[in-house]
């Protein structure tokens, strides 16, 4: 079999995102040196910018599917930075409404006394500053889709104003009588628990009832880390293109690296973190500056134990210094002593190349004048 290079592993990210739900078969050496491929036959999930192949994603775009060709409301529940916005987009572009347009209000960054003006519009003379006549949002998604992205954020008082829309799909604008006909459908967005805001008096119970007809839940990226080499392939060809910087090689120790990280910011975080991997690998391999095991800890470890359950092992100081030193060992005779590049010893560890210099050192690690003898300690 061949040897898959890493300029294939961009190449195959490209063309799944050009291609939504498409089948591929790829192989690779089971090697930390390789490129990172899928090695299983697959339905991608691609809608949109959405890539990923976990179970949770694929629930989410069958609901995207099933409710996309009515014009029910939709409430998509997620913490900050899941895809939300996208998982709204896809909503639309499946809809009988896509040819028209899709609208996008940020309820968080309305100023409270233009909440009106904003989604209804005003006419001259309805206060102030208005000198002329202005449509709202509401009336710019006309035969389209109102997208009400962080819609825990609108002030109470004014949510019987969206609840009326709902409802009886009617308006006026700020300062006239003419009531208008608002057809639009709605699709809702929040990190909130909207349900305990409505207990709480900070949200109308009325309206989270009338927002929650189909609600749809996105799970964060620690969920779902399957999806995780989908999104990076996705995400480095995608930036390759925004920064213009030569392509770098995507490693599985890259990946490694990335799924053992618990990503408090989601796909958001992780786009940032792959940009800045790109700005410095500058056509290399990719290293990515996360915390060691980046997983939150389980605190739960350190509750009472299960008398029945086997005891648990552990290292002494010593020990895991003697396995480190045994492990580098190995990766520096596999390597013939190569530290940098393609194959090098720090590609296979993960990790940069000064690091690990800095800990042949430091263990005290001469290179041999042949490559078959061995390091001298």
């Amino acid at each position: 079999m061949n040897e898959i290079c890493d300029e294939d592993l961009l190449s195959t990210a490209e063309q799944s995102t050009k291609r939504g739900c498409q089948v591929q078969r790829l192989k690779i050496q089971p090697t930390l040196k390789q490129p990172y491929l899928e090695d299983e036959l697959r339905r991608e999930i691609n809608f949109s910018e959405i890539a990923g192949k976990s179970a949770a994603l694929r629930q989410v775009m069958w609901q995207v599917e099933t409710v996309a060709p009515t014009d029910s409301t939709v409430l998509i529940l997620g913490e900050t930075g899941t895809g939300k916005e996208l998982i709204a987009r896809a909503i639309h572009q499946r809809s009988r409404r896509k040819d028209k347009p899709l609208i996008r209000v940020n309820c968080a960054c309305i100023p409270k006394e233009l909440y009106e003006s904003e989604f209804f519009g005003h006419v001259r003379g309805a206060f102030t500053s208005a000198i002329r006549d202005r449509i709202g949002r509401l009336e710019t998604a006309s035969s389209g889709t109102l997208f009400l992205d962080e819609i825990g954020e609108i002030p109470v008082e004014l949510q019987s104003k969206l609840l009326r829309i709902l409802e009886e799909k009617c308006y006026e604008r700020l300062g006239e009588d003419r009531t208008r006909h608002a057809d639009v459908r709605i699709v809702a967005a929040t990190n909130r628990d909207l349900k305990k805001e409505a207990a709480a008096g900070r949200f109308r119970e009325d309206l989270y009832y009338r927002l929650n007809v189909f609600p749809l839940e996105v799970a964060p990226l620690r969920e779902r880390k399957e999806d995780i080499p989908l999104l990076t392939t996705h995400f480095v060809e995608l930036l390759v293109k925004e920064l213009r910087c030569p392509k770098p090689r995507l490693t599985r120790a890259g990946i490694e690296t990335l799924q053992n990280y618990d990503w408090p910011g989601n796909i958001r975080e992780l786009r940032n973190v792959i940009e800045r991997a790109i700005i410095v690998a500058r056509g290399g391999a990719l290293e990515f500056d996360l915390p060691v095991n980046g997983s939150s800890v389980d605190l739960t470890y350190f509750g009472p134990q299960d008398d029945e359950a086997p005891e648990a092992e552990y290292l002494t100081e010593s020990e895991m210094r003697r396995r480190e030193r045994e492990n580098l060992l190995v990766i520096l005779q596999k390597t013939g002593w190569k530290i940098k590049g393609v194959d090098g010893a720090a590609e296979l560890l993960g990790v940069k190349a000064s690091t690990l210099v800095y800990r042949i050192k430091k263990m005290g690690f001469k290179q041999p004048m042949e490559r078959t003898q061995k390091p001298v300690l």
